[in-house]
């Protein structure tokens, strides 16, 4: 396929902790497909190091991935941002692009697409919706809530003193919130629930499907599966792995990476998505 800065072909994810990551897999899943020459590593970056990674790249680098704690770090480095991240002041992708002679940042958020698509591929469209974690990954969890028709949405945290920037970003999205604290759960049932806690903080809580077609989004996948999902699936409730949203978002990721827009379809993105799916260990489509 044809692609601008022919010569921009190294990648990589960044974060901390990030040796359990899969995505330099599914990059390379998909740059095979493509027939694209990109290679694609991870590197541990922790909070306040960006900058100094940045700095120390040659001008054969494309774009990086960014995890935790790293979303919000990137903004001030950003000279172009996709609407969705200065509505939700994340972004988890940022592109290296030569422009009238400088070299150009822009940054874009996936993750709310990488909610999204999985959730409607089960044809699941929520009134309400429980978020779990008070993090970057939680603002882009309400965001996806309201694009998928929830009203009315639930924020357990364990320090609920912590829930001002997700109240702000709800009065924006005009959705909602209520913000409860975590050890208020037990008891409780929901329709559609999404945990944005690392692997495994989810397990000692009590998560209650409401009923049969109820959604468990965990973004959490290693170790999979959690013991928080295990326990929903027994309940009789839906469970989607943290790696749909991994492959989802990633698959916006590629889109701006070689294209500038992350909603610019790839070519036969049906056999990337496929491929990378695969990958990992996924079955070749969406089910729960």
């Amino acid at each position: 396929m044809e692609y601008s800065d022919p010569d921009r072909t190294q990648l990589a994810v960044l974060g901390s902790p990030i040796a359990h990551s899969l995505s330099p897999t599914l990059h390379t899943a998909a740059y095979d497909v493509l027939g694209v020459p990109f290679t694609y590593g991870r590197h541990e970056v922790a909070s306040g190091g960006l900058d100094a990674f940045v700095a120390g790249l040659g001008p054969d680098w494309r774009g990086l991935s960014l995890t935790m704690p790293l979303k919000r770090d990137v903004l001030p480095m950003l000279d172009r941002t996709t609407p969705l991240v200065d509505e939700l002041g994340v972004a988890n992708t940022v592109a290296f692009r030569q422009e009238g002679g400088r070299i150009v940042t822009a940054g874009a958020n996936t993750d709310v697409e990488g909610i999204v698509r999985p959730v409607e591929a089960l044809g699941h469209l929520p009134g309400e919706a429980t978020i779990l974690g008070g993090g970057a990954t939680a603002a882009s969890a309400l965001a996806a809530a309201v694009r998928l028709g929830a009203v009315d949405v639930r924020l357990f945290l364990r320090d609920t003193a912590k829930a001002g920037p997700l109240v702000e970003l709800a009065v924006r999205l005009g959705v909602t919130l209520e913000v409860l604290p975590t050890d208020s759960l037990p008891g409780t049932r929901h329709g559609f629930l999404v945990s944005t806690l690392p692997g495994g903080a989810a397990d000692p809580l009590e998560l209650l499907p409401s009923g049969p077609d109820a959604v468990l989004f965990d973004v959490a996948y290693e170790p999979w599966p959690t013991a928080a999902a295990s326990r929903w699936a027994a309940a009789g409730g839906r469970v989607l792995n943290g790696l749909d949203m991994l492959t989802e978002q990633a698959i916006g990721q590629i889109r701006f990476f070689l294209t500038g827009d992350d909603t610019a379809l790839l070519p036969d993105e049906a056999a990337v998505r496929r491929a990378m799916r695969l990958s990992v260990g996924l079955p070749e489509t969406i089910t729960a």
